[in-house]
């Protein structure tokens, strides 16, 4: 998958598309509708199949003091992004240029001068331009002028509820992972490359993988039962994994560390996927580091029961293959 970093940086070559545009956070199934009929007009037309999205999101940049966690990082979005297809992702700063930028102006300028789209897919809540101004009457009206046929996706239910970020927002914050797997159609993950941590995991006998993030996640912080999938290897492994910020050492930044069981050997640097199965028990502090180890050994005990739990696994401590 070709990204472009920046509106500035399109070029000629990259005139002629299809297009969909939004804000893809989560890629859930009503997402993943929207790609299957990009994908579909990108092959009829034998073009690339390309998603526009933004860097901050506009509900960030107009609302900087409370916003909802993002549902994936960028890197997971853009690789779900990929997963399903999509040939090219444009990202687009969102400044207050962008931001002033009327429906009628964001048309001409970026769907059709910069992009050279021949055919636009949008969802039914789809708004554009300056104080979302534009919506799809508009986009398909300029699409008759403009040389591009534009078409609207109606709104996906699952189980008879809208499929949407927001409820998927709303299940993660509750740790309904289940439920949210239904609007994902895969189980939540977060991936990110192992960094090294205190090495405080190792003194406590249970070593873990770590990965740092930059924003808080929308997953209530604490214990979960996981499944991993290291970068290039054939294998999965479960494991147990802490969401949080590690009060107990007083410390602030948000941090996953995931204990798998086995024995992975050296992934520094590797590309980490911790799928979370089950939540456990909520993030505590502790009054010393003997009272967090017995905590964390019984956390592993309960992961490894609830490994065991699932038919066809014998073994909760044997890496799995695929």
């Amino acid at each position: 998958m070709e990204l472009i970093r920046g509106l500035h940086n399109l070029r000629p070559e990259h005139r002629g598309c299809v297009l969909s545009i939004g804000n893809y956070d989560g890629v859930h199934r009503g997402h993943q509708a929207l790609l299957d009929c990009l994908r579909a007009q990108a092959g009829r037309l034998g073009l690339p199949a390309t998603v526009l999205v933004f860097e901050p999101t506009p509900r960030e940049y107009f609302s900087q003091a409370e916003v909802p966690p993002r549902v994936l990082t960028l890197r997971d979005k853009l690789a779900a992004l990929a997963e399903h297809g999509v040939r090219r992702v444009v990202i687009a700063r969102f400044d207050g240029r962008l931001a002033g930028l009327s429906g009628e102006e964001f048309v001409r300028r970026v769907i059709v001068a910069g992009l050279g789209a021949r055919a636009v897919v949008v969802g039914d809540d789809f708004r554009f331009g300056a104080r979302r101004s534009g919506d799809f009457a508009l986009l398909r009206t300029l699409g008759g002028e403009c040389g591009y046929v534009a078409e609207q996706l109606g709104t996906l239910a699952v189980q008879g509820d809208r499929c949407s970020s927001t409820a998927l927002r709303g299940l993660l914050a509750e740790a309904r992972l289940d439920e949210a797997a239904q609007l994902l159609g895969r189980r939540y993950s977060i991936r990110g490359p192992v960094r090294h941590g205190l090495k405080l995991g190792r003194q406590l006998d249970m070593p873990t993988a770590n990965i740092a993030l930059r924003r808080l996640p929308p997953l209530p912080l604490g214990v979960y039962a996981v499944r991993a999938r290291i970068d290039g290897a054939a294998r999965d492994w479960f494991g147990v994994a802490s969401l949080g910020v590690r009060p107990t050492l007083g410390l602030s930044r948000c941090l996953l560390e995931t204990h798998l069981f086995g024995e992975p050997g050296d992934i520094y640097g590797r590309l980490l996927q911790v799928e979370f199965q089950r939540y456990l028990r909520p993030e505590l502090r502790f009054d010393s580091l003997d009272a967090l180890k017995q905590q964390m050994h019984r956390d592993a005990d309960e992961a490894r029961a609830d490994v065991a739990r699932q038919p066809g696994h014998e073994s909760p401590s044997v890496p799995l293959s695929q």
